[in-house]
């Protein structure tokens, strides 16, 4: 009987407290408020369209917003290399070939291609071509295009060089013998 008293008694507390602390977590309440009037800040940047594929131009544009102040803008960047290109072509049409090789020859990386292949380009004193172009070239390096690996090496030919002169110094010699010597009188 005692034992029957104690089971009932440890299931009754268990049950007791198990229903009091479940009571205690259904009340817990959160709140929270969140506001949602306050649109955010925008800054557009301007469409630059350019349209016709026979211009050498790129658009660009960006734009930058903060809390209070916004600021946008857009340029067009001028291709030289496009330009450069559509010169040529349009001398080659007319007829002016050789012309036209000069002026693509205006770059460093097509005069150093048309050098290095033999084909040298035409000299913009007499607008000479072939061997009489290439010496032209060499008497007048300064002539050819900044970044050329060509003008690199004939100025780098054409520089004067310079022997430096060691000279010998007193102190030198007498530190030699006077370490000879010294060797001498070791052995």
């Amino acid at each position: 009987m005692k034992l029957l008293l104690s089971i009932l008694f440890v299931f009754g507390v268990t049950a007791t407290c198990t229903f009091k602390y479940a009571d205690a977590a259904e009340t817990n309440t959160v709140s929270s408020t969140v506001v949602t009037n306050n649109t955010p800040p925008t800054a557009n940047s301007p469409a630059l369209n350019i349209v016709n594929s026979d211009i050498c131009k790129t658009g660009v544009s960006g734009a930058v917003q903060t809390q209070v102040l916004g600021f946008s803008s857009g340029i067009t960047i001028q291709d030289e290399n496009c330009e450069i290109i559509k010169l040529s072509r349009q001398l080659y049409a007319m007829g002016m070939k050789v012309a036209a090789v000069s002026l693509l020859s205006s770059d460093y990386r097509v005069f150093d291609s048309m050098w290095a292949s033999g084909t040298f380009p035409p000299s913009p004193l007499t607008s000479a071509i072939g061997l009489d172009a290439k010496t032209e070239w060499e008497n007048n390096p300064e002539l050819i295009p900044d970044g050329s690996m060509v003008k690199a090496r004939l100025l780098k030919e054409n520089e004067p060089v310079v022997i430096e002169k060691k000279e010998v110094k007193h102190n030198d010699i007498k530190k030699f013998v006077f370490s000879g010597i010294a060797l001498l009188l070791l052995l």
